[in-house]
């Protein structure tokens, strides 16, 4: 999988017009079978599913979604509102929702069980600051965002989970992991799921790489074993950086 996290960026217009540069060079390409994930700002989510519903293999996902059905949380935005605009996906545990919105494990879980109760698939994210991979928790720490997060879940609901791993320090700094890194996180990551899940689960599980990747680098990281993927920030905001990384895989 490739998934493009827009954050919060670009107009209506600058969205629907990158939703169909990207839709017009992937329709009956070679990239169908692979999937390809837009994750816009709410408010775009329905122009944008518009657009990718017409591409196989092209989907749309929002950034966030709440934990509860409905009710009084001015701003939030639930699951049923997402599906009725069309998209398929969700991410959750971004590191800049933990970190600027104080989301923890817990609460992760709970949004990440409302998400599949009601039929969204999750990109869920985990990853370690720069001063935890100095002092070198990073594994016991991608270990607990992990156990608390989902492995709570059953056989049949991991299925319908892809991981991406975000080292924080490489995300928005134009510094990435080597590829050595980040194949070592993420053959760690599928090891603990044989721990808790059967092999079956632990091979299918998509394991993505989110940390500046780019056009210059996504092959790389790409060819490592266990790298299935990007979740990609700022260069999924150009057509043409977005495509050659698609390309990559």
């Amino acid at each position: 999988m490739v998934a493009g996290n827009w954050k919060m960026n670009l107009t209506l217009q600058e969205a629907i017009d990158l939703a169909e540069q990207i839709a017009s060079r992937l329709k009956d390409s070679t990239e169908a079978s692979t999937p390809i994930v837009l994750c816009p700002p709410a408010g775009y989510l329905q122009a944008v599913s518009s657009i990718t519903k017409e591409i196989r293999g092209l989907y749309t996902g929002a950034q966030n979604c709440h934990q509860e059905v409905s009710g009084a949380y001015t701003g939030e935005i639930s699951v049923a509102m997402i599906q009725s605009c069309g998209a398929e996906y969700v991410i959750l545990g971004h590191s800049e929702r933990r970190a600027y919105f104080h989301e923890d494990n817990i609460l992760l879980s709970k949004k990440v069980k409302r998400a599949l109760a009601q039929g969204l698939k999750v990109i869920f994210c985990c990853g370690e600051t720069l001063p935890e991979r100095e002092s070198e928790k990073h594994f016991d720490l991608v270990k607990q965002q992990l156990q608390e997060g989902l492995f709570h879940l059953s056989e049949e609901e991991m299925s319908l989970i892809t991981i991406a791993y975000e080292p924080v320090w490489a995300i928005g700094t134009g510094v990435t992991a080597t590829k050595e890194q980040a194949q070592e996180m993420h053959a760690f990551i599928r090891s603990l799921l044989r721990e808790i899940y059967a092999n079956s689960v632990a091979d299918n599980c998509s394991i993505l790489y989110g940390g500046s990747c780019n056009p210059k680098n996504a092959k790389e990281l790409f060819e490592q074993e266990d790298v299935d993927g990007g979740l990609i920030g700022g260069a999924s905001l150009k057509a043409e950086d977005f495509l050659a990384i698609i390309h990559s895989l």
